[in-house]
Parts: structure tokens; C-alpha cells; sequence
């Protein structure tokens, strides 16, 4: 499925393929086993697979138009072949979308709750998808440059086949084994047919063949057997049916399908000629121009409409005369069958103004040369029928008051009644006259017949048997001579299926209750006025009398029976729930309203939209409520699908835009998992447990497997890259390499699109249909659970790339609502700690990236010393004296405090300071803050802080003079030889150089420390010393601490506390030593000396903790703000927001207490929470050491603090019940009369063998 890649070798020539019927299509392992024969309902793989091919297919001319770079005048005709080929499909689709709709899942949805929601809701998305491609073909007509049009066509293209591959997908996934497994052969055939009966004659006819013409070879037969089986037991139609399946599709379609795509009113009359004056130069239908003769009105065929005309009048008037009676005598009792009748002649008068609009009248236009007002009055007729159905279905929906509904009722009917009569009145004088001249008998004929085409094959019976009741003898003769001329012109199955149902209404056999039935069956409605059949109870009894007239002086007002009383989105209730009867019907009214007027049907059956595209803090709502964080979540990943747009087209311009594009989609692809991961495993479940809303997500979650398939495949595009780039080595390789990246990039920018759309949607689908749920069937307190649940499986090092990447698509307002949500879910925990341990951390990193400084080799002292001004020997001297003082130990602190002091009253003193020599001492100040706040950034490993030789050219900065200062920062600016970011980075080591200075001395005064002995400790340590490995009993790491409090090296925290008698602070904890090199240097997680070569500390650091460690899978958890043993949260632990403990996902349903594990053990008093060794859960859900309970089990099986079991005892229980009856009374009490008092257990889940939580790596 998807856009997929376009082909390495040029695709082949459009005129020399036709794909070929592919292959037998996969069925799922559900579904595998079933025959077509017992499954009908499977022929939808079989169109679905059709669907598939076509787009293939389109595709792949696009493919090939671009790569051909055809000229203005070629591509201007490949987009009128391409765009009849792409209409045709959207009005397939658009007819299957709408038979799922209105009768594949409101039969399912009777059976299987919540599954048809979410596909009907991404049926409304298909027509912007095909209204993309459209926009595409005429900007390609009016564009000059055809290369780049033809490359977006491409681009809609492989969207829009990704969009339906994936929802075709998704519903043999999920909707198709539910079908076959709910219904029985018999009515899945029904469906079946419901859908092909909704479909016009003149589609239908292409259709079949069409997707036949997809079928391999060897299963042709099969399906055209299971066709036939699906038809009715009518001969005639049978026949007709056959006589479809055997015609050979053509790749081009004709005028007809020009005809069968306008299911919408024209625009205006100013465009009657020009979207119809190819009529005469193309005429499949056989008519001609002819010179006008003498004939006889009465005897033309055209005609023969007058008597259409007179037969729909009549019945119209009839319902409104009935409609009156009902209003004035309140007596409800016929209004369904009025109703059934209205809804019937609305369909008729529709159809039959359609084919009046793409038959008649354009050849009347290119006759006559006369434009008339009959567009004008169509347009009328259309408003008012889909007002009368917004009327109809309203009512079926929402439940009007039965005598409201009545009066507005007569007001729509009487207002159609006047606007038909004015139209047929301006036809039967203005248009058929001037037809019946110009036109062969021959073809009037066949647009009679032709109009016909233009109805549902399942509503044409009904239609001819209604027309022929209304005709005379002589009427129905010279009709039925019409149908056999014209019809057998064009298919003489068709005309002998019509000349049977003709006789089947003049005959009479059709009677007033056998066409009620009919119509019941055609028009099954949402609700309906009259109850079932009605019982003799107080209820029933009491809902007829309301049917009734009110004798009070008031009518009373009547409901329908079945009312949607609020229920929000699609209602898939139906009124018969009878099994097989439900489905016995050719034709659903339905599928031609989503047709014909799909605004209506969403006004009427669309979901109540949620804001999702809002945050909540901008949508009304006060305060902001925990699932809130998912519309953050979904507000930052739409923001990245733009991203991954523009970068993908980005690339092809820019070649070192790759790395960065690469990590971005990295870390969306990342997130975007962990995210659906959630879902999937957290929030769907908690919804589907709401026991009304089961199978509600199940189609959500196969889009996220679908999805991360999708980004596996960009994923792949971008390693090929990558590879393509490292391969480039020789210049004979260049142009091949230049192509393919090309070809590469378009690739990408296909799949970005499609994903774009595909997640768009599906995050759009989820916010309409679920989180509105997730608002009205869960409480705070339950929605902050659900919240806490997902935040605690996400680990340290994501949520530091989470939290930065939320807070940049964010207003201010959105970033305090989501982390005071966030704080809300995790209060109970140490997230607060963490949170502002890492994000000072953090900001240092960020501001280290954004500085220009040099490699860590280049010493900041020798960098400004050339620049420095030069000073008396006696100067230098001092700073000779201070170095050799400092390294035999000598009071450097006092010394530098006392420079310090001389250089603040020399500054002080002098009172002829200069207004920029101000400014810069207040600039000055504002730069040593920053440097304070930059102290960790610069003690990195990245630089590398030692007494340098230059160190006496640079000693005398502590007593150097602001104007001495200020002229070294101009010597700076005017060396031309310097760019800008180098003088900016030696301007602020200038600033920055006596702090520099200090810590120089700082690091030197600690190495040389104790007469030169060194600080105790300072020595390699080992963990095995046979092998040589570093580190301790605790630890396998290639350093040491240095604890200041007590002034000596420590393997680890954990070593000092064992021999200290206080414990050592782990924030306190600033430098380290380097086993290897013994330095002691700044912590990091690599050696800062250049002999140690970047030598690492340990696989594993952790820089809040100071945990080292080269041989276990440790992960720090941001809600116990500690390093634990295991892989990581949401692998293989989750943390518990209300416990606050990280625990065994094995334990994921669990007893929580709210900080039970702030708590010391009941039997060590050791604390639970730092604890090193491994914690047990009780099944009252008390905790323990694991150790203590195998040692308390061994005398004890109840709880030490609420003397609850341990476990189920029953069985140790009996055994002692066994041995108590085994012992022999004595004597002297038996016979006597005792009271028992036994021990009543609270028995519980035997817990105690899993492990609760992984033991704390620092206190």
C-alpha cells in the first residue's frame, strides 16, 4: 500500500499497458479458508482489489507523463484521458463509501457495536483526496512548466492511494471476518445486492466489467457465478446482469460516463455551453441533425414524457391534499405511508430532472441555439428536494413534534408542487417540440431509453411497475412499443427486464398494499411514526391513543417512536430487527443521499465536533483536564508533519540538510511510537472497559501498526541516502549518483505526503470520535490515572527530548497548562527534583551548542595571550612566585583574595573613569553572572583547564588595569584576520580570563594538595584484580569520586558510606579521578586529558546520580529522580504515579497505595525508596524486602502490619481441620458441648513471588 517508490527503470508506455489481471488476491488468515460460494459478502476484496490496481495504474502514467516531459499540448491531452479515468473511479468509490454507510455497517452495527464509526468517519475525508487530483489536472491545463504540475500530480496521487489502500486494508482487517462470521451466506447476498440495485444502470454497465477485467483468469468464473447467485431469481435480470459481466472493459470511457458523473445540478445557465458542446461531434446514443419535417405531436416518442409529467403531478398533488386532511383532523394514522410515498417521488423527480439536464436539454441548446430559464427552475427543483429530505431525515433523526412536522411538511410540498409544475409546463412547450423536429424518431427512442439508464437498477422496477398503473390501454401500448425499440438499440436484455415489469403494473398485479411494502422496503427509515405491531398493554394502548385525534381542545403533540434521544455521531439503529427481513430489499435511498447530497448527510449524521484542532485552554474550557495533554501531544505532531513536508523537498536542494532532517524524523519517529505504544496499551483499553464502548478503538490501533510501517519505509529511504552520500567517492560515479539522489528525494517527499495525510487524519479521526469520550466517561481523577499510567512507562533520556520538543509548538499559555497537568499527575513523586536537576543541566548544554568555542586542546590563556599588553618583569616575577608557591602547597586563597582587594581600591580609586569605562564594569558584571551560571559548561571534558607555559605572560590579568582591558578587547576588533564568530569567542575569553585564571589555580591547588602526596584514595582501585578490571564490589567503572566532605577519592557513594560515619550528598559530588591517568578533573563522562583519548567512565553515566557503571543495564526514572537496574521504563518497568515506585510491568495491575514505598520495610525499618535490595508486594499491598519476607514466611503467613494472609491458605487450612479431627477427646470432655473460635483468613492474589521494584542504585 502507500505511494510507494517510483520504479528504477523508466515505466513503460502508457498505449503498451494495460496492467494485467493480477494475481489472486491475499484473504487474511480469518477469512483464507471460506469459498466465495459461502461468502459473498468477500466480493468486496475483489472490488477493493480493482480499487488497488486502478490507482496503480494511474500512477503509473503519471510516472510516466513526468518522466517524458511531455510538450503543453500532450500533456493537455493525457489529462483529458487521465481525468475520465479518475472520475470514473471517484464515482465507484464514492458509491461503495455510501453502500458501507447506509447498509453494510448499519447491519453490522445491529450485531457488533462501535466498529463502523470510525470507518465512516474516514469516508468523508475521500472527497478532498480526489478533489486534490482534480486541482492538479487543471492547474496541469493552464501551467507552461508540465515537469513540475505533472511531479505534484504524482505527489496527489501517491496520497491519495495511500489514504484508501490503508482504510481498504484496515476493513478486510477488521470489518469483512466480523461480516462473515455475523451473517449467513443468504444475507450477505442481500447486502450485496442492496449495494449493486443503488447503483445507476448507466454506471453499473462499466462497473461490472471493470472490475472483473482486475480478476485473474482462473477466478473469473468464480465471480461471476457468486454475481449471479447475489441477483434476484428474475430471469430477465438475470440475463441483463450476464449481459454485463461479458462485455469488455474499455480503458477510455465514453459520453455515458460523462452522463453518470453529474449527480449534482448545473452551476448556472452560463455554463450550459460550454460544458455541453461536444454533444454533436461525439454522439455514441446514433441521433443526427435533421431538417426539419412535417410529423404528428402525438405520435413523436419524445411524447410520451407528458405522460411521466402528468403521473408524477398527480401523485404529488394527491400527497398534499392528504397531507391538509392530516392536518386539520390530527389523525396521524396514514402519515408513514404518505411519507414513503413522498420520499419515493422525490427520487423519481430527481433522477428523472437528471437525465432531463444531461440529455435533453443539451442537444435542445445545440439545435435551437436558444438558451432557456430551465436551468434556472432545475436548480429550484433540486433545492426543494433537499429540503424536503433535510426535512424527512431531520425528523428521522432528531424527532420533531408530529403536528409541527406535518405543517412544515405541507409548506415544502406545496412550494415543489408549483416549481414542478412550471418546469414540466416549460419543457412539454419549449423543449420536446423543438426535439421532436429535429430528431429521428429512432433517436428520441433512445433517449427515452437512455433517461432510463439513469435510475438505480433496484428502484427501476418499482418505478416502471408505479408508471405503468397510471397509463390507459393505448398509452401502455404505445410506451411498451417505445421501450422494445429503444431498448434493444442499445442492450435487448435491458429492454425485455423493462418490457416484464411494465406488464407486471399494467396488469394490476401490483396492489396498494404490495407497493406500501415496496416502498417499506426501498425507504427503510431510521424511525418510524407507528410503532410495530402493536400490543394489547397499557403502553402500546396508550401510544396509539396519541396517534389518534385529541378530543381536549388542543391536539396533543406526538413523537415518533424512535427518537436519538442526544446521542452524538452516526446512528446506526434501524428499525427492523428482524433478521433476513431487514435485508430484503434491491435499493437504498440512502446511498444516492450520500451521493447526491453529501452537505445534508453530514449536517444530519456528522459527529458533534470536539475541538481538537484547539487546545483547551483557547476552547472555552477554564481549566485545563489531564487527556488535555493528549491534544498537546497531537498539536506538536502535526506541527512536525508539516516539517517532514518541507524538509523532504528541502533535500533536494540541499544536500547537507540530511543529517538534520534525518535526526528530526528520528526523534517524531520515536515519540510517535511511544505514543501510539500508550494508546494501544493504557488509553484504549481503560475506554473499551466502559463496557458500552468495546471495539471502539480497534481500528485506531491497526492505523498505528500501519503507520509505523510507514515510517519503517521513510526510515529506509533515508539509510539509502545516507549510503549513497558515504559511496560518493569518484567523479565518475557523480551523475549517477546526482540522478538517483533526485529520484531519492521524490521518493521521500512522497512518503512524507502520504504520511502527512495519513496521520493528519488519523489524529483528527481521534480527537473527533475519542477524546470526547475520554471527557464524558472517565473523572479527573480517572483521566489523571489513565495520564500517569503512559507518563510513567516513559523514561529519562525520552522525556528529555520530549519535553524540549512539546514546549516549542506551544503557545506560553499551552506550556504552563501542560506542565502544571503534568506536575498534577506526578506530584506524588520526585519529578519536581528531577525536573530541575535536568533542565539546569540542560540550559548549560544548550548554551555550550549555541557558543562558537574551539576544540577542547585550545587553552582559553594561550588564545588571548598575543592580545594581552605587555608588563614589567616584576609583574611576571609575582605570577612566577605565585605558580611555584602554589605548587609546594602555599595559601593561593588568601593571595588571590588579597589581589582581588588591591584591584577593586585601585578601580575604586580612580575617579576620572570614563562613561564607557562605567558601562563596560556594569557589562563586565553582567558577563561574570553568566560565567558563574556557565561554571559546569566550562569544567566539561570538552575543555581542558591547565596551568599553561604562557601562564607567566597571562599571570598579571589579576592585577591588569580596566583601561588595559578595554584596549586589548580593540586590539581584537580591528585584527582583520579574525571572522566574526573568532573575534566574538576571544572578546569572551577576554571577559571571562581572570575567572579562567582562578580555576586554573583551583584544579592545581587540589592535584597538589597534602605536601605533594596527593589526596588519600588517589590510586586505581579494582573490582576483580586478577583481571584487572577497575572499580569496586559495587561497580565496574574506570574512576573515582571526590568526596569534599571528607576530602578523599571514593570508588563510589556507596564505598564512602560504608566506612564513613556520615553519608555523602551525591549533588555534593563535583569532581572525579580518572583511574588511568590519576587526574582529578571536573565529572563527566570521559577522561578530559588528551593521553586518555576520550577514555569513558563507564558504559553507563549518570550526571544527576554520578553513577558509573561498565557491565549493568541501569536507567535513571525522573519520577524516583534514581538510577534503578533494568532496561528502562515502558520496557521492561513502569513507574506507579501513586505509589511512586517503579515496578515489573508483570505487575502493571496492582494494589496501590498512595507512596507505599516512602515507607521503611516492617521487618528491617531499612527505607524502601533507596533501598539497594529488592522489594516484594504483599497482596494487602504492603511491601517488604525480599530477603526479610523469605525469612518472615518461614514462622509467619500473615501481613506483620494488618495481619491479612499472605496467600491462599485454604488448603494449609484443611490440613490442620484434618489433624484437629484425628486427635482423640479425652474422656472427661466428651460429650460436652464447646465454643469454637477459628481464624476467619482474608484471602487475596498470591503476589509475593513477583517483584515489585527494582532495587535503587544511590540513596
Amino acid at each position: 500500500m502507500g505511494g510507494g517508490r517510483a520504479p528504477k527503470d523508466p515505466p513503460d508506455k502508457e498505449d503498451q499497458a494495460r496492467p494485467s489481471p493480477s494475481s489472486p488476491p491475499l484473504l487474511l488468515p480469518a477469512v483464507a479458508a471460506t469459498r466465495l460460494a459461502d461468502a459473498p459478502i468477500l466480493l468486496l476484496v475483489y472490488f477493493h482489489n480493482a480499487i488497488r490496481a486502478e490507482l496503480s495504474e494511474l500512477r503509473r502514467v503519471a510516472l510516466a507523463a513526468a518522466a517524458e516531459a511531455k510538450s503543453v499540448s500532450e500533456a493537455r491531452g493525457f489529462v483529458v484521458e487521465l481525468s475520465r479515468r479518475f472520475e470514473f473511479l471517484n464515482l465507484v468509490y464514492k458509491y461503495h463509501c455510501a453502500a458501507e454507510d447506509e447498509v453494510v455497517f448499519l447491519a453490522l452495527d445491529e450485531h457488533v457495536h462501535n466498529v463502523a464509526c470510525t470507518y465512516s468517519l474516514e469516508h468523508e475525508g475521500i472527497d478532498a483526496l480526489f478533489d486534490s487530483v482534480s486541482c492538479c489536472l487543471n492547474g496541469l491545463e493552464e501551467t507552461e512548466n508540465t515537469s513540475k504540475a505533472l511531479q505534484e500530480l504524482v505527489f496527489c496521487i501517491g496520497t491519495i492511494q495511500s489514504s484508501i489502500c490503508k482504510h481498504m486494508l484496515k476493513e478486510e482487517k477488521q470489518v469483512l471476518p466480523l461480516l462473515v462470521k455475523q451473517f449467513n451466506s443468504e444475507e450477505q447476498a442481500s447486502l450485496l445486492w442492496q449495494f449493486i440495485g443503488s447503483i445507476p444502470v448507466i454506471l453499473l454497465e462499466d462497473f461490472l466489467p471493470w472490475m472483473i477485467s482486475f480478476v485473474h483468469p482462473d477466478e473469473q468464473e468464480e465471480i461471476k457465478f457468486c454475481i449471479r447467485e447475489v441477483v434476484p431469481k428474475e430471469r430477465s435480470l438475470q440475463e441483463l446482469v450476464v449481459s454485463w459481466l461479458a462485455k469488455e472493459h474499455q480503458t477510455t470511457f465514453g459520453f455515458q460516463k460523462e452522463l453518470a458523473k453529474g449527480v449534482r445540478p448545473l452551476s448556472g445557465p452560463t455554463a450550459i455551453k460550454g460544458k455541453f458542446k461536444f454533444q454533436l461531434t461525439k454522439r455514441p446514443l446514433g441521433w443526427k441533425k435533421v431538417s426539419y419535417f412535417p410529423t404528428n405531436i402525438g405520435n413523436n416518442p419524445v411524447d410520451g414524457l407528458r405522460l411521466w409529467h402528468a403521473a408524477i403531478q398527480k401523485d404529488l398533488k394527491d400527497i398534499l391534499v392528504e397531507l391538509h386532511q392530516i392536518k386539520i383532523s390530527s389523525y396521524f394514522q396514514n402519515l408513514d405511508f404518505i411519507v414513503l410515498r413522498l420520499k419515493f417521488l422525490v427520487d423519481v423527480l430527481f433522477f428523472y430532472s437528471n437525465a432531463v439536464d444531461k440529455f435533453f436539454y443539451p442537444l435542445f441548446v445545440d439545435i435551437s441555439n436558444i438558451q432557456l430559464s430551465l436551468p434556472t427552475q432545475h436548480l429550484q427543483i433540486a433545492s426543494h428536494i433537499e429540503q424536503l429530505h433535510y426535512l424527512l431525515h431531520y425528523n428521522d433523526q432528531k424527532g420533531l413534534p408530529t403536528n409541527e412536522f406535518v405543517v412544515k411538511l405541507c409548506q415544502k410540498v406545496e412550494s415543489l408542487v408549483l416549481d414542478v409544475a412550471t418546469q414540466f409546463g416549460l419543457q412539454e412547450k419549449e423543449v420536446f417540440p423543438v426535439i421532436s423536429k429535429n430528431c429521428s424518431q429512432e433517436t428520441q427512442k433512445q433517449l427515452l431509453c437512455m433517461s432510463l439508464h439513469v435510475l438505480p437498477v433496484g428502484l427501476l422496477k418499482c418505478v416502471i411497475t408505479w408508471f405503468a398503473s397510471h397509463l390507459s390501454e393505448d398509452e401502455s401500448r404505445s410506451i411498451l412499443l417505445i421501450i422494445n425499440q429503444g431498448n434493444s438499440l442499445i442492450n435487448k436484455s435491458f429492454a425485455s427486464l423493462l418490457s416484464d415489469w411494465f406488464h407486471i403494473g399494467y396488469s394490476g398485479k401490483t396492489s396498494v398494499e404490495s407497493f406500501r411494502r415496496d416502498l417499506e422496503k426501498l425507504f427503510q427509515s431510521r424511525c418510524s411514526f407507528l410503532p410495530e405491531p402493536i400490543e394489547e398493554d397499557a403502553e402500546s394502548s396508550s401510544l396509539l391513543s396519541d396517534m389518534l385525534p385529541s378530543k381536549g381542545p388542543k391536539s396533543k403533540l406526538v413523537k415518533p417512536a424512535f427518537v436519538n434521544n442526544g446521542k452524538k455521531g452516526f446512528s446506526f439503529s434501524s428499525a427492523s430487527s428482524d433478521g433476513i427481513k431487514h435485508f430484503e430489499t434491491s435499493y437504498c435511498s440512502g446511498i444516492n443521499l450520500h451521493i447526491n447530497f453529501p452537505k445534508m448527510i453530514r449536517a444530519l449524521y456528522s459527529f458533534s465536533k470536539f475541538p481538537g484542532e484547539k487546545s483547551c485552554v483557547d476552547s472555552g474550557i477554564d481549566e485545563p483536564i489531564p487527556m488535555d495533554l493528549i491534544f498537546f501531544f497531537h498539536k506538536a505532531l502535526k506541527k512536525d508533519l508539516d516539517y517532514l513536508v518541507f524538509g523532504s523537498a528541502k533535500l533536494a536542494e540541499n544536500v547537507g540538510f540530511l543529517t538534520e532532517f534525518h535526526q528530526r524524523f528520528h526523534l517524531i519517529q520515536l515519540l510517535y511510537q511511544i505514543h501510539s505504544d500508550a494508546e494501544d496499551e493504557i488509553a484504549f483499553p481503560a475506554l473499551e472497559a466502559k463496557g458500552k464502548l468495546q471495539n471502539i478503538s480497534h481500528s485506531y490501533a491497526i492505523d498505528h501498526k500501519l503507520e509505523g510501517e510507514n515510517f519503517s519505509e521513510i526510515s529506509l529511504i533515508l539509510e539509502e541516502m545516507y549510503e549513497l552520500h558515504n559511496n560518493t567517492t569518484s567523479n565518475a560515479n557523480t551523475l549517477d549518483s546526482v540522478v538517483k539522489h533526485q529520484q531519492l528525494c521524490l521518493n521521500l517527499q512522497d512518503k512524507c505526503k502520504a504520511m502527512h495525510k495519513l496521520l493528519s487524519d488519523h489524529v483528527l479521526h481521534e480527537e473527533v470520535e475519542l477524546w470526547p469520550l475520554f471527557r464524558e466517561c472517565f473523572s479527573l481523577e480517572e483521566q489523571e490515572k489513565i495520564i500517569g499510567n503512559m507518563l510513567g512507562r516513559t523514561g529519562a533520556e525520552i522525556l528529555q527530548d520530549m519535553i524540549p520538543w512539546l514546549l516549542e509548538s506551544l503557545t506560553l499559555k499551552e506550556q504552563q497548562s501542560i506542565m502544571s497537568l503534568w506536575h498534577k499527575a506526578a506530584r506524588n513523586t520526585m519529578f519536581d527534583e528531577w525536573l530541575g536537576e535536568w533542565w539546569e543541566g540542560h540550559k548549560i548544554a544548550k548554551a555550550e551548542e549555541e557558543s562558537t568555542t574551539p576544540s577542547r586542546t585550545a587553552d582559553p590563556l594561550e588564545i588571548i595571550s598575543t592580545y594581552l599588553p605587555r608588563v614589567l618583569d616584576e609583574q611576571q616575577a609575582i605570577y612566577g612566585n605565585l605558580l611555584r608557591a602554589n605548587s609546594s602547597g602555599a595559601d593561593i586563597g588568601q593571595q588571590e583574595l588579597s589581589n582581588s582587594d588591591n584591584k577593586e581600591k585601585a578601580i575604586k580609586g580612580d575617579q576620572k573613569c570614563s562613561e564607557c569605562s562605567a558601562l563596560f564594569c556594569r557589562s563586565t558584571d553582567k558577563r561574570c553572572n553568566k560565567a558563574n551560571d556557565l561554571k559546569d559548561s566550562t569544567n566539561k571534558p570538552g575543555q581542558n583547564f591547565q596551568v599553561t607555559q604562557n601562564f607567566g605572560e597571562c599571570g598579571h590579568l589579576m592585577t591588569m588595569s580596566q583601561e588595559d582591558l578595554e584596549a586589548a578587547i580593540r586590539r581584537v576588533s580591528s585584527d582583520t584576520s579574525l571572522d566574526p564568530g573568532r573575534k566574538s569567542h576571544v572578546m569572551q575569553n577576554l571577559l571571562m580570563s581572570r575567572w579562567i585564571l582562578k580555576q586554573q589555580i583551583s584544579n592545581l591547588e587540589v592535584n597538589n594538595s597534602h605536601n605533594g602526596e596527593g589526596i588519600p584514595g588517589q590510586h586505581p582501585s579494582y573490582r576483580d584484580p586478577l583481571q584487572l578490571a577497575l572499580g569496586c564490589k559495587h561497580y565496574k567503572r574506570n574512576c573515582k569520586l571526590l568526596a569534599e566532605c571528607c576530602n578523599q577519592l571514593y570508588t563510589c557513594i556507596r564505598c564512602h558510606d560504608e566506612v564513613a560515619d556520615h553519608s555523602l550528598d551525591r549533588k555534593s559530588v563535583k569532581k572525579m579521578m580518572c583511574m588511568k591517568c590519576l587526574t582529578i578533573q571536573p565529572i563527566g563522562s570521559t577522561c578530559s586529558t588528551i593521553s586518555c583519548n576520550n577514555l569513558s567512565m563507564g558504559k553507563y553515566y549518570c550526571r544527576i546520580c554520578k553513577i558509573f557503571d561498565d557491565e549493568r543495564e541501569i536507567y535513571h526514572c525522573p519520577y524516583c529522580n534514581l538510577c534503578r537496574v533494568g532496561k528502562g521504563l515502558g520496557i521492561d518497568y513502569f513507574h506507579c504515579m501513586k505509589c511512586n515506585a517503579c515496578m515489573s510491568r508483570a505487575l502493571s495491575n496492582h494494589i496501590c497505595r498512595e507512596k507505599c514505598f516512602e515507607d521503611n520495610c516492617p521487618i528491617c525499618h531499612e527505607d524502601l525508596f533507596t533501598s539497594s535490595a529488592p522489594v516484594k508486594a504483599l497482596p494487602c499491598g504492603h511491601l517488604m524486602h525480599s530477603i526479610c519476607f523469605q525469612d518472615y514466611t518461614c514462622t509467619h503467613y500473615t501481613c506483620p502490619i494488618c495481619s491479612k494472609s499472605l496467600g491462599d491458605m485454604q488448603v494449609y487450612f484443611r490440613m490442620l481441620d484434618a489433624l484437629l479431627l484425628e486427635e482423640k477427646i479425652p474422656d472427661e470432655y466428651h460429650g460436652r458441648p464447646q465454643v469454637r473460635r477459628a481464624f476467619v483468613p482474608i484471602y487475596g492474589t498470591y503476589l509475593c513471588s513477583s517483584v515489585i521494584g527494582n532495587s535503587a542504585l544511590t540513596k
